[in-house]
């Protein structure tokens, strides 16, 4: 360890008892002395071990005082604990409904075996959450603390809002919750969720109850007693926290969201020019993938993962970007069945990429912050970033070699079908959309390694090489 070169993870400030650090050697979390003492009363307990084993509990060893004295730490850090590395740190607003209930269940679970053994989880954030491809891992060992007695859930109104009440809108009213957890990232409130919903929608499972609860927490909100007081001396017991996560539990195994089919459903398959093609891309992205070992793999417009799937085979970790909701979705259910463990499915919207946000514009980070790809599929996007959001082609190219790895790009001419339809209502002011234009700008920043005419011929194919990279 390297005391200059760690640094503390700009997203863990808001627990006073122990912080990530950051550092080439893996991912860490430094402990006060009442951080140290809550550690060492959960680790060895029988659920924490079972769950962590299990790989529900993100894997964590205390280092020994030796090699935790590298650390250049402020006193009041006594000890420091390591953690297994995510892949690639993703949030809640860019999780699928099926990722974002799992998200849910696994939480419930943790807190259901904690309870058990007298301990409570402090917080409920699907923040404390992170996928290594399709799995879940819970990674906030510092949630643990020891229940008091007559304790209520002091997070269940954080679960509600920013859990519950996406996944409800989602599955009742089918209202993407993205955008909505993404532009507040302490959720959708009681007030907001009951404005969203139909009278209707209160008979609906488990939207009376959680409501109703939420409005007798807040009738106590303008008085000078505070709500855990309240509970307290009504005789609060922990029974009534389990009942409580049961039901929970129960309506999050039952709850359901069906994607409408939109045009992208079926799209390699449903299309006579794309089918034509279907063949000869594969097998150009095959050769390009599976001629070295790739870390990791982005996949921009993966729709139902094919090509992701052919990354996979050569790369550690595949992100499969797509920004219809539908189509991550059902991606994400298949990868379940399939019991895939390397590609993790995103919803990003590549003209509106996850910015950095939380205080200061540190605490969630922007992709290229979480993860630089050695290798990035860009295949049938191009058109539409250019034609369908009028970016310019050049500043598409600029940024795909600020990402610094190899890319695999289609290029589809303005004769090609789908830029037809891009084009049908809109003034064709793309003069810089061309594949002559395409080559000078790739050319600034690329080495084009192969190429070839897909056999519609109005699609190009294209691997190229950063000039003098230097990444493994």
């Amino acid at each position: 360890m390297n005391p200059a070169r760690f640094s503390f993870d700009s997203g863990s400030f808001r627990d006073r008892c122990g912080r990530v650090v950051i550092d080439g050697e893996g991912i860490f979390r430094v402990l006060t002395a009442e951080g140290l003492a809550g550690w060492n009363g959960v680790a060895n307990l029988p659920f924490f071990q079972r769950l962590m084993a299990d790989g529900q509990i993100i894997k964590t060893t205390t280092l020994a005082d030796d090699f935790a004295c590298r650390f250049d730490l402020p006193a009041e850090y006594v000890a420091v604990l390591q953690h297994e590395r995510i892949p690639f740190v993703s949030y809640p607003y860019e999780w699928s409904f099926g990722m974002l209930r799992q998200a849910a269940v696994l939480h419930l679970k943790v807190l259901a075996s904690a309870l058990d053994h007298g301990w409570i989880l402090k917080d409920a954030s699907p923040f404390n959450v992170q996928f290594c491809g399709i799995r879940s891992v819970f990674i906030d060992t510092g949630s643990f603390v020891k229940m008091l007695p007559s304790e209520p859930w002091l997070a269940y109104r954080q679960f509600c809002e920013m859990m519950l009440f996406p996944l409800l809108l989602q599955a009742y009213r089918n209202v993407d919750f993205q955008p909505l957890i993404r532009g507040s990232l302490d959720g959708i409130s009681c007030r907001d969720f009951s404005r969203l919903i139909s009278w209707r929608d209160m008979l609906r499972p488990g939207v009376f109850s959680h409501v109703w609860l939420q409005a007798v927490l807040d009738r106590n909100t303008q008085t000078t007693e505070s709500t855990v007081s309240h509970l307290q001396s009504e005789g609060f017991h922990p029974d009534m926290i389990r009942h409580n996560i049961t039901k929970l539990t129960r309506l999050m195994t039952r709850l359901h969201w069906t994607p409408a089919a939109t045009r992208w459903t079926n799209y390699r398959t449903a299309l006579p020019h794309v089918l034509q093609d279907t063949a000869a891309k594969l097998e150009f992205v095959k050769n390009v993938c599976h001629s070295r070992r790739w870390p990791l793999v982005w996949d921009l417009g993966c729709n139902d993962g094919a090509f992701s799937r052919i990354a996979a085979q050569s790369a550690e970790t595949v992100v499969a970007m797509d920004s219809d909701h539908g189509c991550v979705e059902r991606l994400y259910q298949a990868l379940c069945a399939e019991n895939s463990s390397n590609i993790l499915p995103l919803c990003i919207d590549l003209e509106n990429q996850s910015p950095a946000m939380g205080w200061r514009g540190c605490e969630r980070k922007p992709l290229e912050e979480r993860g630089m790809p050695n290798l990035v599929l860009c295949l049938g996007i191009i058109h539409h970033l250019v034609i369908g959001h009028n970016i310019p082609l050049s500043s598409v190219t600029d940024w795909l070699s600020s990402l610094g790895g190899e890319i695999v790009l289609e290029f589809p001419s303005k004769k090609d079908p789908m830029v037809q339809a891009l084009l049908q209502n809109k003034r064709d002011q793309y003069s810089d959309y061309s594949l002559a234009l395409l080559d000078q700008a790739l050319a600034r920043h690329f080495e084009i390694r192969h190429r070839i005419v897909l056999p519609s011929g109005e699609r190009t194919l294209l691997h190229a090489v950063p000039k003098n990279s230097q990444r493994a």
